[in-house]
């Protein structure tokens, strides 16, 4: 197993590494929508939340040789479901036109009082 640690990606914020890699197959942290040099919650809402976590781990990716096409599987992670067509909106401008696998929870809270938390598993070929 590799450990990986991603320096323009946000500090992790407690024992975890920024992804992990077994075989051909990359598992990525939660990303909040933390801005990298403040190390705060960037967006006032949803969409924009989804934004920023998914630059985030856009970040995270990069550092591994990595982009957002590599993405097998996506978990979304809301403190409330209302908020799901507008980070829909948003993930899928994101995306663009490619659609990993996703599951999309409610969650009670969210480290930092984000509304928006995003994990990945991504495929490196």
């Amino acid at each position: 197993m590799e450990i990986y640690e991603v320096n323009d990606a946000p500090t992790a914020i407690g024992p975890y590494c920024h992804a992990t890699q077994v075989g051909n197959l990359v598992f990525c942290s939660g990303q909040t929508p933390l801005d990298p040099d403040t190390m705060t919650i960037k967006g006032a809402n949803a969409g924009e939340q989804t934004v920023r976590a998914l630059t985030n781990l856009e970040l995270v990716l990069s550092g591994l040789g990595l982009k957002l096409d590599s993405v097998a599987k996506t978990t979304v992670f809301l403190t409330d479901m209302s908020h799901f067509q507008e980070m829909n909106e948003a993930y899928a401008r994101c995306f663009g036109g490619h659609t990993p696998a996703r599951t999309t929870v409610a969650v009670n809270a969210l480290p930092m009082n984000a509304l928006v938390e995003i994990e990945c598993i991504a495929e490196r070929v």
